[in-house]
């Protein structure tokens, strides 16, 4: 059963991927093509200014020189846009989906009474806050020309540390919550486990450095857009996913459950 469950969440991450794919074409991509744009215009109008410089008329200034940092581009935007986009969001959910399906299988049958599609909604909110939204909010998405690139080691680590913390958090004030529900109820130990959460992860949020490195310059509609349609292809994934497992794995269970009774 755990690999008929296996299966039924990495096709429903697929399915959410593919999905989640096209919102950030359509709603992603834009924004990322206009912050593309100004970091070649940024670094334009930088050459430019060199060219003002007093060094420039020094005869060695007209020697060819690499641009700092520049590289042959060996994928096109377009294939990076298209195929690329498709290919690691297709990927991650996949990826997303056979954890998930893992996940679904611990907790079946432990939060009551509750039916395959109720707990695989209530399993991928969950996790959309825990795993995404919450980490996101220390540290949000940037798009390209947002970010010095000597940090970007650092910006990873505190990243998916956070996100490790948050899910450890998670875990354990679910577990809590589940023994105090035993005693005061599901909804009391819900409140109670998730303002334990809540406090929690504010303490590690606070204590965590934070990252500021968007230029003044940049325009702010541009951020806001990218980081909205982040969000959005997250809610896209997370749904979907929550949405297609619970179908998938209400079937499955049902046939089971039939199967168990005939016997």
């Amino acid at each position: 059963m755990m690999r008929s469950l296996l299966v039924r969440g990495m096709l429903a991450g697929l399915v959410a991927g593919v999905l989640a794919t096209l919102f950030a074409y359509f709603f992603g991509e834009p924004s990322v093509e206009t912050a593309i744009g100004l970091e070649g215009t940024a670094a334009h109008s930088h050459h430019d200014a060199g060219a003002q410089d007093p060094a420039a008329h020094d005869p060695a200034a007209h020697e060819p020189a690499p641009a700092e940092g520049e590289e042959e581009e060996l994928v096109t935007r377009g294939v990076q846009s298209t195929v690329g986009l498709l290919t690691g969001v297709g990927l991650y959910g996949v990826a997303v989906g056979g954890l998930f399906s893992l996940a679904f299988a611990f907790v079946y049958g432990r939060l009551g009474t509750l039916r395959p599609r109720v707990t695989a909604a209530l399993l991928a909110g969950g996790a959309f806050v825990v795993v995404f939204l919450v980490p996101f909010l220390k540290y949000p998405a940037n798009p390209p020309a947002v970010g010095q690139a000597g940090t970007i080691g650092s910006r990873t680590s505190l990243y998916f540390g956070f996100v490790a913390l948050s899910l450890l958090i998670g875990i354990l004030a679910a577990a809590f919550g589940r023994k105090l529900a035993d005693k005061l109820g599901a909804w009391r130990g819900g409140l109670i486990a998730a303002g334990g959460y809540v406090v929690l992860i504010a303490v590690a949020a606070a204590l965590l450095p934070s990252i500021d490195e968007v230029p003044a310059e940049f325009p702010g509609s541009t951020l806001w857009t990218f980081r909205l349609a982040s969000v959005g292809t997250q809610v896209v994934l997370w749904t979907v996913l929550g949405l297609a497992f619970g179908a998938l794995s209400e079937k499955a269970l049902t046939e089971k459950s039939l199967v168990r009774k005939d016997a």
